[in-house]
């Protein structure tokens, strides 16, 4: 085979896998299929009952779950807590927003008014509905020193919690904005 006939055949598998790629996907998710049956039988699956390695809704979300009134969406957190976190934390850089973890990593942070100390936080989401307890934020702080080294500062746990109500706040309004008070 000449190298000229490579690319073409390389293009032909392609078309044929798009073809079957469609075909597979025209059978739609009322199809059945045969599966057997704990007596030995054979019975109907609906392709929609089937249990996927990336749970339900797999991949990529879509899970009616996160979608009954949760503010899930495509997210494996509840939704208002997360947009109510990166509203509460807009003013400080992210280093990681993982929306399938449910995790929020800030950078430092240095307020304009006091250069010598700085501030970073973490949040995490643990739950897919609007609860006080979904929610668990750590917070970090330094000061500069007089030789030029950060050196870490204990925050009260109040400044924690403070953090943590401004977010489920926030998380309420927008619920409210949404769906409107139940």
């Amino acid at each position: 085979m000449s190298f000229v006939h490579r690319p073409v055949n390389a293009l032909l598998v392609i078309i044929v896998s798009l073809f079957l790629t469609a075909c597979e996907s025209n059978l739609g998710s009322g199809s059945s299929f045969p599966e057997s049956s704990p007596d030995g039988g054979v019975r109907e699956s609906k392709e929609a009952d089937r249990d996927t390695v990336f749970g339900d809704g797999g991949l990529f979300g879509g899970s009616k779950s996160l979608q009954d009134g949760q503010g899930g969406g495509g997210i494996g957190v509840n939704g208002y807590l997360w947009r109510a976190s990166l509203d509460t934390l807009s003013f400080m850089p992210l280093t990681s927003a993982d929306p399938f973890g449910g995790v929020i990593i800030t950078d430092w942070y240095t307020p304009p008014e006091s250069p010598g100390e700085r501030f970073k936080v973490t949040v995490y989401i643990l739950d897919r509905r609007l609860r006080a307890d979904g929610i668990r934020v750590s917070a970090f702080k330094q000061n500069l020193d007089t030789t030029n080294n950060w050196i870490p500062v204990e925050l009260t746990p109040k400044t924690v919690i403070n953090l943590e109500n401004a977010i489920l706040t926030r998380a309420r309004e927008l619920r409210i904005a949404r769906e409107g008070d139940n």
